[in-house]
């Protein structure tokens, strides 16, 4: 105790600057924690939250029981998945081909143009894809007729539906994840190229052997922190989107919650769905932390 008076003393300017984070933290992340209670309780703004009686876990059992529950966990499994499995690779790979870029001018520039879809909001990105779908007017859907023959409505079309929320996604997100991995690029050793290059090996023989296994603690810690999101499929972006039409393929936990929280004033039984959902997370975020554990890596 002693000891950390003393430090607290000697760097309280460093101790500080913490009170704003920290304040943050606990105003805007743990505090409204408390409303965690509505999802066991028989919500009203009459008897707000210690005022409502105590109901256990029954819009739990409702959520299970649910005809909804299936399509909606099923749908938002499937789309995060498909994120996953093809937006994950994505900025490695295109990490790696830009590293091999020596015309800076031209990196840059393919820098910018990549990263410029993040600073967008997914109602610009949304329309945008709307715009260039469109199955008339589309530039992609134009396209897509002329090599076909015939009018592909993609947006509104549940077999298609899927690849386009990933593509779109993948297409936004691509620059920004794209620059963790190439300042964990940068990390490498270059004389391991010189090494490989001496013993013979080709470009790529040295990213299978010098760049994935430098650069794979990033990997795996970014691996770790998109697991923990797996149930967030992309709230907005479904929502601005996704139609009628669709609806069967594209409803999300996030967007049921919406309409059954806000819509339909629903509030205990979004509250629950909602609690379930990162309960799940967590529980995914741990066991891959413990899986990563047997390649030398962990979050924690």
């Amino acid at each position: 105790m002693q000891s950390f008076i003393k430090y607290l003393k000697r760097d309280k300017l460093l101790y500080l600057m913490l009170v704003p984070g920290i304040a943050f933290f606990i105003i805007f992340k743990y505090v409204p924690m408390y409303g965690i209670l509505i999802a066991f309780k028989e919500y009203s703004f009459k008897g707000g939250i210690t005022g409502s009686p105590w109901v256990g876990l029954k819009y739990f059992n409702q959520f299970f029981g649910s005809p909804d529950f299936g399509r909606v966990m099923g749908n938002t499994i499937k789309i995060s998945l498909y994120k996953l499995i093809i937006g994950f690779p994505a900025p490695i790979i295109f990490a790696m081909l830009l590293n091999e870029v020596r015309n800076s001018v031209y990196k840059r520039t393919i820098q910018t143009v990549v990263y410029l879809p993040h600073f967008l909001s997914w109602v610009v990105i949304g329309n945008l894809v709307i715009i260039l779908l469109a199955p008339k007017s589309g530039l992609i859907s134009g396209m897509l007729t002329l090599m076909t023959g015939k009018e592909i409505n993609l947006l509104m079309n549940p077999d298609y539906f899927r690849g386009v929320l990933v593509l779109s996604d993948m297409w936004k997100e691509l620059g920004w994840s794209t620059i963790i991995y190439l300042a964990a690029l940068n990390g490498v050793d270059p004389n391991l190229y010189e090494a490989a290059d001496i013993d013979g090996a080709n470009g790529f023989q040295s990213m299978i052997h010098i760049t994935l296994p430098s650069i794979r603690s990033v990997v795996i810690i970014m691996l770790i922190l998109r697991v923990g999101y797996i149930l967030d499929a992309g709230f907005e972006q479904v929502l601005i989107m996704s139609n009628a039409l669709v609806n069967d393929v594209s409803e999300i936990i996030d967007t049921y919650v919406y309409k059954i929280g806000l819509l339909q004033a629903q509030y205990s039984l979004s509250t629950a769905v909602n609690l379930f959902k990162s309960a799940i997370g967590l529980c995914l975020v741990v066991t891959i932390n413990k899986i990563a554990k047997r390649w030398g890596e962990e979050l924690w």
